[in-house]
């Protein structure tokens, strides 16, 4: 058996989060489970695996928290104390601001409008048990224990399955240890240099033409 995990934003759709339209139709076609794997909130995952009909299985909040049906148990995975404490020391040294913060339950998200590295190194500094990722649309401040992969881990387990026949596309660092925990690894066109090094294959085509791309060289 085949699973595919997608990550939503920049794989499934372009840079202005318009989802392709012809990877809804393609996917929609497949007779296997498909997952939806983001760093948004769970709500909004489940909300758009309801959209295009992928069942509901979705690992959200960079693996904080993994549903497997739309109507079915959040599995929360993260500790969002540790990114609070982590987000108190940054906002003594950078104005921060907030994304979607009375949604998320086990991270925090902030806009892109500091710097990363130095950001890192206070907090790798204050070992807080927390690590930022960028995941292009948004910095993400959570659980070091966790990210995709290990989300991705907890839905195999939870239904049976094994990461060998797992699929996985994304495009940005927040997919790197998604792809490394999948059997196969694929990046889109546009993905950033750190998913390309790590990813078992390479589209050329970028967004939803990578996606599609990969359809129908791996799975058709």
């Amino acid at each position: 058996m085949k699973i595919l995990v997608l990550d939503i934003d920049g794989t499934i759709t372009d840079d202005e989060r318009r989802v392709n339209c012809k990877v809804i139709e393609v996917i929609r076609r497949l007779d296997i489970p498909i997952v939806l794997a983001t760093g948004n909130i769970v709500c909004f995952a489940s909300a758009t695996a309801r959209l295009i009909g992928t069942g509901g299985i979705v690992i959200a909040e960079n693996g904080g928290v993994v549903k497997t049906s739309l109507d079915g148990k959040e599995y929360v995975l993260g500790d969002i104390v540790r990114c609070r404490r982590a987000f108190d020391l940054l906002k003594t040294h950078f104005k921060l601001e907030k994304l979607d913060s009375e949604y998320r339950g086990t991270e925090i998200a902030v806009r892109k409008n500091f710097n990363l590295d130095v950001a890192r190194a206070i907090l790798d500094g204050a070992n807080l048990g927390v690590n930022m990722v960028d995941s292009r649309f948004a910095i993400h401040i959570k659980d070091k224990r966790i990210d995709k992969g290990t989300g991705l881990k907890k839905v195999v387990e939870l239904l049976g399955w094994s990461t060998e026949d797992v699929i996985a596309i994304g495009d940005a660092e927040n997919d790197v240890e998604m792809l490394q925990t999948a059997g196969l690894g694929i990046a889109v066109g546009n993905a950033d240099q750190k998913l390309k090094t790590v990813a078992d294959f390479v589209m050329e085509g970028k967004y939803g033409a990578g996606v599609i791309e990969a359809v129908e060289r791996f799975i058709n």
